[in-house]
């Protein structure tokens, strides 16, 4: 499989987490919402998953800094 570049990883986490906020305070705003699932689904794309939140621990897993042998995620239940 393709991986992104860590620079277009942070980018969509970053695009993400900002719509989501907006999403919040305007939840009536269905422009906001197309865009977050349009990131939502490249992110999927990009990092081989099927939803946004395992989308989003595998990018941030894929960044710089990140700790590869951290497997708390896994471990939660």
């Amino acid at each position: 499989m393709l991986m992104a570049h860590p620079a277009v990883l942070r980018n969509l986490i970053d695009q993400y987490e900002a719509l989501a906020t907006v999403d919040a305070s305007r939840a009536d705003s269905a422009q906001v919402r197309q865009r977050m699932n349009d990131v939502a689904y490249t992110l999927c794309v990009s990092t081989g998953t099927r939803d946004i939140d395992a989308a989003l621990v595998a990018a941030r897993h894929q960044l710089p800094g990140a700790r590869p042998l951290d497997d708390s995620v896994l471990q939660a239940g």
